[in-house]
Parts: C-alpha cells; structure tokens; sequence
C-alpha cells in the first residue's frame, strides 16, 4: 500500500500529482524545481541558486515521509541547456559529498515556471 506525502515546506503541486509518494520504505518524488513555498515564485536568477533551492524543496519532502538526501539511491536531473550541467553539478556534488546516487541527466526545451533545472529522487527509509 501507498501514501502520499506532503508538506508545507515544500512548494504545492502545480498539477494533479503529489510531492512524493511512498511505497513501503521507498520514497518516489516528483520533480522539484526552485520554487519557494511560501511565496509560489521562482528562486535565483542562474542554475546555481535554483539548484539550491531544489535541493531544499527536495529536502523537506524527504524530511516529510521520513527519509533524508543521504539516502537518495537515484536522481534524475532535467536541465534546459546543457550549458548549466557544470554549474548544476558544482551544487549537487556538495550534497551528495559521500557514495552519490545512480542519475540520469537530460536536456529538456522548457520545465514549468520558466525553470532552468528540475530534480526528481528516489530514496529509502530505515
């Protein structure tokens, strides 16, 4: 059996889906991208500072259904430009510091909100 996860600390879903779903110990998120909770808008002007604030977003849905970013198996990273997968994985490596999960990046034309880089995770609880 499933259940939904979700938290005020991180942003509302934009559509019909949920923040995360957990399935037994998994976690399964949907994509974050740098949008701040409480005010709905767009965070940071270049990949870098929205990179941040995706991983705060992910954090809080992690944080929500019991889990962590250290326990993070697999990422998939949608960047617009792979012009910002430097700049993207500067952020990331410091958040991943010790054995970084599985990951899949990809360039996608656009991401919702006029976002440079959208993140998805899937995770594990004890």
């Amino acid at each position: 059996m499933h259940s939904v996860v979700h938290t005020d600390k991180a942003p509302a879903a934009v559509g019909p889906y949920s923040q995360a779903i957990r399935y037994g110990n998994m976690i399964f998120s949907a994509g974050q991208v740098a949008l701040d909770p409480e005010k709905g808008v767009l965070m940071g002007d270049d990949v870098a500072a929205q990179t941040e604030q995706v991983f705060r977003n992910l954090q809080a849905v992690l944080s929500a259904a019991g889990s962590d970013l250290s326990k993070v198996i697999k990422t998939t990273v949608f960047l617009t430009t792979m012009d910002h997968f430097n700049a993207m994985n500067e952020v990331y490596a410091r958040h991943f510091p010790n054995h970084p999960p599985a990951r899949s990046t990809v360039a996608v034309c656009a991401l919702p909100k006029a976002a440079l880089v959208e993140i998805e995770v899937v995770a594990y609880t004890d």
